[in-house]
């Protein structure tokens, strides 16, 4: 240990004298009038990749590139470097003769990192590599803190979180699967919006925590004196919409939930939940399945992906099980053959089942728990599991057939859920009860349990049409379809503890 901490103050000591001879690279510009931070604006012509992905288009062309440095070999009078912009890395050819002695000997003490706009001709090298034949170099920004090693990069994965900025400069292969992820994003968007679907709004900060089940960040509101609730879910704000008139709506937000943090799971992440009115949970698994291959066919080129060493294929006609069923299927207890709860908690306990809390023994509880022991973690191609008990679907509407039941859906992939969706509860007094139980279990200690929404309550009894509602985890679709193991990295900005 003793050994490792001296490296470490090794290593910070060479930091500390590297960024001592930026600084002093920086003042000497500044003494010279010559501040780079002064610099406001640089009119580029073109990025890196588009002159290489048109290099016809652009031979012995004058073009004026920016980026940061990455790569310089200097050979006396003549020298190389290669700049890195927003999409490419381009070569530069910079000799003594083209910019002139004092420029030439400015640019030999640009370090790596430094950002440097780069104004020359097109051409290719005697190796075959577009480059740019510099006429002018400017130094456009002075980096005082040198980039990790070259031939190592950032390897450090809890300071790649921390610094993601490093990161990205780093590892172009990050970069790619953020720009994978916003084309995920912009491909849903355009999904539904040909679907007839109108984006909205609804607030973050909320008096009531309600439209799942989950642990609040709690906040306060000065001028108010009032306590806040940030957001665990979009789904009640928006339902209040199909009650105003709206036939179909989608919000794509960040929600808030103040639990444990792992592989799965952030503190806050983004959640699309769309509502069509006059529709139902089987609706909601027909365009589950279109976001997803239509998604997947959008950045993918295909809707066969390989997630973490498993080929899934994400094309429609996904498998539709319920609950119970798959309960049966994989360990063989049929829940339509136990009736009552003192059955269902006798069977747990004899299965060495263990019900975390007395007020959720039930049948349903017991479905539920069964359901997480055997079933989950063997759905590898996208399965959708329905038809969820009552006691843990709150804001689900009843089966007709089994009002023990609900018309709830969730969709599984690779032994992870992806999505939920209702046939969503429209009966006012159903609803009022079912807060009531929601009630009555926070106050017997489950931070989880929703509280009672007068509003939402009072928007039923306007009323709220036959609906169908859907949320997806984004940050998961983005894991699978980029093979991104934690959440962390399907995350620009992940929530991490503080180093001190």
């Amino acid at each position: 240990m003793q050994e490792n901490e001296n490296q470490n103050q090794e290593t910070e000591l060479d930091l500390n004298h590297l960024m001592q001879i930026r600084k002093e690279k920086l003042d000497e510009l500044k003494a010279q009038g010559k501040d780079p931070f002064e610099i406001t604006k640089f009119n580029r012509t073109n990025t890196a990749g588009e002159i290489k992905a048109n290099y016809e288009q652009f031979e012995q062309k004058d073009v004026t590139v920016a980026g940061r440095i990455i790569a310089k070999r200097i050979m006396g009078k003549a020298s190389f470097c290669t700049i890195q912009d927003c999409d490419e890395r381009i070569q530069s050819y910079v000799s003594i003769n083209d910019l002139g002695e004092e420029s030439y000997k400015a640019f030999k003490t640009f370090d790596i990192g430094d950002i440097i706009g780069i104004t020359g001709f097109v051409f290719k090298t005697r190796t075959e590599e577009i480059s740019v034949h510099a006429k002018e170099v400017t130094l456009l920004s002075k980096s005082l803190r040198p980039l990790p090693e070259k031939f190592h990069g950032l390897k450090d994965v809890d300071l790649r979180y921390r610094q993601r900025y490093v990161d990205l400069i780093m590892n172009p292969e990050v970069k790619q699967s953020f720009v994978v992820r916003s084309k995920i994003i912009s491909t849903i968007r355009k999904i539904l919006d040909e679907k007839g679907y109108l984006e909205v709004e609804t607030p973050i900060l909320n008096t009531i925590s309600g439209g799942a089940s989950a642990r609040p960040f709690i906040t306060h509101h000065n001028t108010l004196d009032l306590d806040m609730y940030l957001r665990i879910a979009l789904e009640l704000n928006l339902k209040r919409l199909i009650v105003g008139g709206f036939d179909k709506v989608y919000e794509m937000g960040r929600v808030f939930r103040n639990e444990g943090m792992d592989i799965r799971h952030n503190p806050e992440f983004t959640e699309l939940e769309l509502y069509a009115a006059y529709q139902d949970y089987h609706d909601m698994m027909d365009i589950t399945e279109e976001i997803f291959s239509r998604t997947a066919m959008e950045v993918l080129g295909t809707t066969k992906v390989k997630y973490q060493g498993t080929e899934i294929d994400l094309k429609p006609g996904w498998k539709r099980i319920t609950m119970i069923d798959s309960i049966k299927e994989a360990c063989g207890v049929d829940f339509n053959q136990i009736t009552t709860d003192e059955e269902a908690v006798a069977l747990a306990k004899e299965r060495g089942i263990e019900i975390p809390d007395v007020t959720k023994e039930t049948r349903g509880d017991v479905i539920s728990l069964f359901f997480d022991e055997y079933v989950e973690k063997t759905l590898i191609e996208p399965t959708f599991i329905y038809d969820y008990p009552v006691e843990i679907s709150p804001l689900a509407k009843r089966k007709p057939s089994d009002n023990r039941l609900t018309e709830r859906f969730e969709v599984f992939i690779c032994g992870r859920e992806y999505g939920n969706a209702f046939s969503e509860l429209n009966d006012p007094i159903d609803q009022y009860e079912r807060f009531k139980k929601q009630v009555e279990a926070k106050e017997a200690g489950d931070e989880e349990a929703g509280m009672m929404d007068e509003d939402y309550i009072n928007a039923l009894e306007i009323g709220l049409p036959p609906t169908g509602g859907l949320g997806i985890g984004v940050d998961r679709l983005v894991m699978l379809l980029t093979d991104a193991s934690s959440i962390r990295d399907a995350l620009l900005f992940p929530t991490m503890k503080p180093l001190n």
